[in-house]
């Protein structure tokens, strides 16, 4: 299929297409006149790669996370870094709360009367 249609299908723009190409994330094979095209394979592929750019993984962690045969990624390793990159941010998480009830704490206490000015 070519650009359009797979931008249609998927939902993304064709800006957003070419990137993913630029960034190794989605292959195109190229017509003798340039234009690129797509195997149906490639609207699941896209929608995925959205999910994980929602799930706020760089295009760089995106790319050696995406199960590629060619690659020796099977879905197994891509599940197993899946599974890090939610711990790193379930850590991140964490912190970012403890941090929040640090604050809601010293919001609480402003204005009450105190020693020392803030």
């Amino acid at each position: 299929m070519r650009i359009g249609e797979l931008a249609a299908r998927a939902g993304v723009s064709t800006r957003s297409l070419r990137y993913y190409e630029q960034q190794r994330l989605l292959p195109a094979e190229r017509t003798s006149t340039g234009q690129r095209r797509y195997s149906e394979l490639a609207v699941d592929r896209v929608k995925l790669i959205q999910r994980l750019f929602s799930a706020n993984l760089s295009s760089r962690t995106i790319a050696d996370l995406l199960p590629c045969p060619r690659a020796g990624i099977t879905p197994l390793v891509a599940k197993t870094r899946l599974a890090a990159e939610r711990e790193r941010i379930d850590a991140q998480i964490a912190e970012l709360s403890k941090a929040r009830t640090q604050l809601t704490e010293v919001i609480a206490e402003i204005g009450r009367p105190m020693n020392d000015c803030l």
